[in-house]
């Protein structure tokens, strides 16, 4: 199990003040603490290593409080914008469907960073479909995966869409984190309390081709152009289905 270098969120005002900023705990979502924590209409700006190898995502925000804006907080401070323990940042911790506990067995916290693209060109938008070496074999996805030790995130998104579908991609836009906690189990068979914190981009595919697997025997088996209208008709993978249509939406408009 590769090892994940830390999160943490930063945000400033529009004047860029900077007003908090804190690590990403395990199960947490940025946008939930910042919004739980006092700070309105987080959009994020940036996410790139630092020196010391962490990610920093980078966040502008509004105060949705009354008063005077309280200066820089940072991790484990109380103040507002701080993770201090509470629950600002907590969500519902779901179960894989089906999963069988040994006795005793107890589940490793995991926390897995990856980039992914909502690519379009005049061939429709890019999805691949799982294998069955993950836990939902059949449904589609986002071409994209987990960055590497030291990697930034846009370097693996055009690594990762390349290894997926062959194609080359440009005009790369930021549009959000999205974050998925649950237990289930790994390829290995590892029970595994799980953080998935994705970077999601727009990108454009200028020369499309016909699309291939590069890396063959992973988790994709499969890779299409489809087009926007045929979307619905995928049966698109849990902690995608929900968000796949703003997220083409925020495509459309960059």
């Amino acid at each position: 199990m590769r090892a994940q270098s830390r999160i943490v969120v930063r945000a400033s005002l529009a004047s860029g003040k900077p007003v908090v900023e804190f690590v990403l705990e395990h199960g947490a979502d940025p946008v939930r603490q910042l919004l739980g924590t006092g700070w309105a209409e987080p959009v994020l700006q940036d996410a790139r290593r630092q020196y010391d190898g962490s990610l920093a995502l980078e966040y502008s925000v509004v105060d949705a409080r009354t008063g005077a804006v309280p200066g820089p907080t940072t991790d484990g401070a109380t103040g507002a914008g701080g993770s201090g323990g509470g629950s600002a940042g907590a969500s519902v911790v779901r179960t894989d469907p089906g999963l069988v506990l040994a006795p005793g067995e107890t589940a490793h916290p995991h926390q897995r960073t990856a980039a992914y693209a909502v690519v379009r060109s005049d061939r429709g938008v890019l999805l691949t479909e799982l294998s069955d070496r993950t836990s939902a074999p059949g449904r589609w996805t986002l071409p994209g995966g987990g960055l590497d030790p030291g990697e930034e995130p846009v370097a693996a998104l055009h690594r990762e869409v390349w290894e997926e579908s062959g194609q080359r991609v440009d005009r790369v836009q930021l549009l959000e984190v999205q974050t998925s906690h649950w237990v289930g189990r790994a390829p290995s068979g590892r029970l595994e309390d799980f953080h998935a914190v994705r970077i999601v981009y727009a990108a454009r595919c200028p020369s499309p081709t016909d699309p291939v697997v590069h890396d063959v025997g992973g988790s994709t088996a499969s890779v299409a152009w489809v087009p926007l209208a045929s979307v619905p008709a995928y049966h698109l993978g849990a902690s995608f289905a929900p968000h796949l249509g703003r997220w083409l939406a925020l495509a459309g408009t960059a």
